[in-house]
């Protein structure tokens, strides 16, 4: 019975010790990855930062604090602003940030993601009181930039930088909504207007230059007809002057006693010979004379 009593503690004291051994490497032993940082403080005093890789402490005596290195962001709710024309208007938005310096990112804040949103809105009010309504609804990125310089001004001496902020919706008054929407519609009816006059114009301009292009062709048409007609009355006279070139005086004679037969047969008293006819008839005549000799 003594035995098996010394045996059970024997197996308690060898489980206890390799629990304490396990819980003491636990305490000792650290595997820091790449974008983690341990801030460590031996007997309440800060050493310094140690990682990444495998870390070795002093237990009971070292106490390590973990910081991320990674980017993060903190949400900003809705903040109630007045602007530099008295306008309310309400803002949200986002704080990127990394820590830089582990050490003062645990020495010097506490709390940094309230004290960060505390900073941030003052500092929105501040910027928004500055600048009237129109110029917030406009500038929005000139708003981003000067806040996130006023922020990391501040958050420089934690051991942060701040290196975005995106302002993510800005709600103007309802009645500053309603006339920009009546402003919108209004653009959109004139864009409409502008497209269906510039629609309009082209069809004009299509069909206006469909006309010239009906009238050149039928010019041009026109004109090669003419061209046609002339080139036929020229090949027609051409014709005639070669087919009268070939008709002697006689046959000229006998053309012109034909019409006087024909006047002749009329019942004009009065008869006008050109004076080309004694010539015509001269021929005649002196072969006339000859004949009779």
């Amino acid at each position: 019975m003594l035995e098996g009593s010394t045996l059970i503690g024997n197996v308690l004291g060898l489980v206890l010790f390799f629990m304490l051994a396990g819980f003491i490497l636990s305490l000792a032993i650290k595997i820091v990855r790449e974008y983690q940082r341990l801030v460590v403080f031996r007997l309440g005093r800060c050493i310094g930062e140690k990682g990444p890789g495998l870390i070795f402490l002093i237990p009971f005596v070292d106490r390590a604090s973990w910081v991320d290195l990674r980017e993060q962001y903190l949400e900003v709710p809705h903040q109630t602003c007045i602007t530099k024309d008295n306008a309310p208007i309400s803002i949200d938005f986002l704080i990127y940030w990394k820590v830089i310096v582990a050490v003062d990112s645990v020495i010097q804040v506490a709390n940094f993601a309230g004290a960060s949103q505390g900073i941030a809105t003052t500092t929105l009010r501040a910027v928004i009181g500055d600048i009237t309504l129109d110029d917030v609804l406009a500038e929005r990125e000139h708003i981003n930039d000067v806040l996130r310089v006023k922020l990391d001004e501040v958050t420089e001496r934690w051991g942060v930088k701040v290196t975005a902020v995106e302002i993510r919706e800005i709600l103007p008054p309802r009645e500053v909504q309603d006339a920009m929407n009546r402003q919108m519609a209004a653009e959109r009816n004139r864009r409409a207007m502008v497209l269906e006059a510039d629609g309009k114009r082209e069809a004009t301009v299509k069909v206006a230059e469909g006309d010239k292009q009906s009238a050149i062709l039928k010019a041009e048409g026109d004109r090669q007809a003419a061209i046609l007609r002339a080139e036929g009355f020229s090949l027609a006279l051409d014709k005639v002057f070669s087919v009268a070139k070939t008709v002697d005086a006689k046959t000229m004679s006998l053309q012109y006693l034909d019409a006087l037969k024909s006047l002749g047969a009329s019942s004009a008293t009065k008869f006008v010979l050109p004076m080309e006819f004694t010539n015509l008839l001269r021929p005649f005549l002196t072969h006339t004379e000859t004949a009779s000799k």
